[in-house]
């Protein structure tokens, strides 16, 4: 028995020709190492990178306690149950502190991010004082140490922040930026080799010929690539020819993945899953889910190969259930998971147990209720059927059918990168 198929072998309930998902993905995340090359980027260039080391603060943010309200700076202790008058002595702006100390009956103008003056400990906000003359008059019902923002509150030195393995979005980028820091180490980018197969597909812009459709898969998986932030290499479409297919595999396998559409089911070109078996390891599962029964997974070369079936619902829906989290677990990255959420099933579902059905569905609120209907039609080459949803409705593998008004899962698609 070969390594790659010890390795799936060993999942409790491993069987290949009845795998149900969550076995499925388990198997690919435990072949799966993340890659170790990494390279340095300016902050600017690293937004939807994935980071390649620890960060850990060398300094505190806020570096001064400060004030977080423009107001004035003054000392708890001259509080009373009534108001007080206090003399003004000066300003201090953010970036130019007030050089001196408050002492007692004294106050400081301060702007927001102004560094305390020396002797105050408290902010009493501008609106609520009155002015007459040189003094200001403070309301009671002060509390202490109000208004103010303390060093190393956000950020404190020698204290990681960021783990390696965190996306950089933009909150991430200016946390990095407030340390004063200019460059990062990431991840490199995961390279994915895209074809796909059929003497069928026919390019965009051509007649079609009697019994030919339109290639259209390798659109739909070249934008669900394009949100990953992968590098994509997309080969076209490689007929049902050995020597084409085996050229194609050769030149792919030299990329870190390939994904391939079409000729994985049963009753498809058995040339295609001969040349896969043929040039690398390659496993061939019978999954319990619908759409997407059939998908093989393997290795090829240096790349890891996702061979996903040819109807165009269940392209996209092996993509999510699968290679999406194991290409971003495969660029290192900590998070890949996506979480499910809870809404109520607005009409009848029909569900057969034994396997995991992923029904496209419209999200929406009704009375302050999350609800979630059918879009209609849900065959697995009716691609109209993903447009018009906003999210799958996960039914697990054991659930039968769903009656209105029972709970479902659902994961939207707005935010499924």
């Amino acid at each position: 028995m070969s390594s790659l198929a010890q390795t799936v072998s060993c999942i409790d309930g491993y069987d290949p020709d009845a795998l149900p998902v969550d076995k499925a993905r388990a198997a690919l995340l435990a072949c799966i190492a993340p890659l170790a090359e990494t390279q340095a980027v300016p902050i600017r260039d690293a937004l939807g990178r994935i980071l390649a080391e620890e960060i850990v603060p060398q300094i505190d943010v806020p570096a001064n306690d400060n004030s977080a309200m423009d107001g004035y700076a003054v000392r708890s202790v001259d509080f009373h149950e009534k108001e007080i008058s206090l003399r003004e002595i000066g300003t201090a702006f953010a970036g130019k502190p007030f050089d001196g100390k408050v002492g007692a009956g004294e106050c400081v103008r301060i702007m927001t991010g102004g560094v305390m003056p020396e002797g105050s400990d408290t902010v009493v906000i501008q609106e609520i004082v009155k002015k007459e003359g040189g003094r200001i008059v403070v309301p009671p019902g002060q509390k202490a140490k109000q208004n103010v923002r303390y060093a190393g509150e956000d950020l404190r030195r020698g204290k990681a922040v960021l783990a390696s393995g965190k996306l950089l979005r933009p909150a991430e980028l200016g946390l990095i930026a407030s340390l004063g820091i200019g460059e990062v180490k990431v991840k490199r980018r995961v390279r994915v080799a895209l074809f796909a197969t059929g003497d069928e597909l026919a390019s965009i812009g051509s007649p079609l010929k009697e019994g030919e459709v339109y290639d259209s898969n390798r659109y739909t998986v070249h934008g669900m690539l394009s949100r990953l932030g992968v590098e994509i290499i997309d080969m076209g479409v490689v007929r049902d020819d050995p020597a084409a297919l085996e050229k194609a595999f050769v030149l792919a396998s030299k990329q870190d993945a390939i994904i391939t559409t079409g000729g994985v089911s049963v009753g498809e070109a058995d040339f295609i899953k001969q040349m896969m078996a043929k040039l690398g390891e390659v496993l061939f599962w019978k999954i319990a889910m619908r759409p997407g029964r059939p998908m093989a997974f393997g290795r090829i070369g240096n790349a890891w190969l996702f061979g996903l079936p040819g109807n165009p619902v269940a392209v996209m829906v092996t993509f999510y259930a699968f290679v999406r989290d194991a290409l971003l677990h495969l660029a290192g990255r900590s998070d890949e998971a996506l979480p499910l959420l809870n809404a109520v099933a607005a009409e009848n579902l029909r569900k057969v147990p034994g396997r995991t059905e992923y029904q496209r569905g419209i999200l929406f609120k009704e009375k302050n209720e999350w609800r979630v209907r059918l879009t209609g039609q849900q065959g697995s080459g009716v691609l109209r059927s993903m447009s018009e949803a906003n999210c799958f409705i996960i039914l697990e593998h054991a659930r039968g059918n769903v009656q209105a008004g029972e709970p479902v899962s659902v994961q939207p698609f707005e935010g499924l990168a």
